[in-house]
């Protein structure tokens, strides 16, 4: 189990509000034993195979930030700093009036770092520390730093960058800039791709445009994306840039667990991270998926850092593979489904 929610839930079980209050928001949700039937339990989480986590014990989740406020908040931070402060601003705006928040972070992505920022705010915070982990907690006492959450509010919502102009928000990937491997990709798109497309972990939309632009022939494309989040920004970034005879459909889904369709073109720029550890085995989950969606003389495209031992799985899932391009920090592979 997740030692940072391990490390909330005790927070927790020493706070008689998560006995009486009946309420609870949990922003970051994931299931934990003593949530299973905890009937005012709000769940958020943006992450699919988290929310399908939540949803397959029975956990009460909705699909978008909820309005209203609760007198408990709890929250499991996202991992770069500015989704952390989103969070607290997130939190605050969602507490009653005498309400508690209850946040709790490892202590390998800045805990108390983010504790002392949170208690600019908040004024007076208790804290536990466990599993290498720190759980704070504060409450509403109506002496709250309104200014600091002021600031903590301004990293929230879609920001734009770039001219014309691409918006993305704090916590997904590639935040406020083109990651540069898919800008690498996008370089070396052949333009005689045609067909039905996939872009797997398509993110904020960038390698999607990219495609439709460079390659007239593709008719469609699926953009597959667990984080609700970046395809919300996928759909605002697509709206402005969509070829009218191409149809894009923006689908909140774990790649891992397979695709329903088979496809022409499918391409990627494959996450080799789970939340903040190194995770291969993640890249070489998408070529599988990939390979066993890959049309009969279908192409697959993918860009990975150099150093990252893919050609082992593309043999592995079946596929010929060639090395189309390389740089001093990227390269990109092209494969296509053995005959035999």
């Amino acid at each position: 189990m997740n030692p940072v929610l391990q490390t909330l839930m005790l927070a927790c079980s020493e706070d008689d509000r998560f006995e009486t209050s009946g309420r609870v928001l949990f922003i970051g949700a994931e299931p934990h034993p003593q949530l299973i039937g905890l009937s005012g339990l709000t769940a958020w989480q943006p992450l699919k195979p988290l929310a399908a986590a939540c949803d397959a014990v029975g956990m009460t989740r909705v699909g978008a930030l909820p309005e209203g406020r609760w007198p408990l908040v709890l929250v499991l931070p996202g991992k770069s700093h500015d989704e952390v402060l989103e969070s607290f601003a997130i939190a605050r705006d969602r507490l009653e009036p005498g309400g508690s928040v209850v946040i709790a972070m490892s202590n390998a992505t800045g805990a108390a770092r983010c504790e002392k920022e949170f208690a600019k705010a908040a004024g007076t915070v208790t804290s536990l520390q466990k599993h290498k982990c720190r759980a704070f907690r504060a409450s509403d006492d109506g002496s709250w730093n309104e200014k600091v959450v002021e600031t903590w509010r301004g990293l929230s919502g879609l920001h734009e960058f770039g001219n014309p102009a691409w918006v993305t928000r704090p916590g997904v990937f590639s935040h406020g800039r083109i990651d540069p491997g898919s800008q690498f990709l996008s370089d070396h798109f052949p333009a005689f791709l045609h067909g039905r497309a996939a872009d797997l972990g398509a993110g904020w939309g960038f390698l999607s445009h990219a495609v439709a632009a460079r390659c007239r022939g593709i008719r469609s494309i699926d953009l597959y994306e667990a984080d609700s989040r970046a395809l919300e920004c996928a759909r605002v970034n697509l709206a402005v840039r969509k070829r009218d005879d191409c149809q894009l459909d923006f689908l909140w889904h774990d790649v891992q667990t397979g695709l329903s369709a088979s496809y022409d073109v499918i391409f990627m720029n494959p996450p080799f991270h789970t939340g903040r550890e190194k995770d291969i085995d993640l890249g070489r989950s998408f070529i599988r998926v990939a390979a066993s969606s890959l049309s009969r003389g279908g192409t697959l495209l993918l860009v990975a850092n150099r150093a990252l031992p893919y050609e082992q799985a593309l043999d592995q899932a079946g596929l010929a593979w060639r090395s189309v391009a390389e740089n001093q920090s990227y390269k990109i592979l092209s494969a296509t489904r053995r005959s035999s």
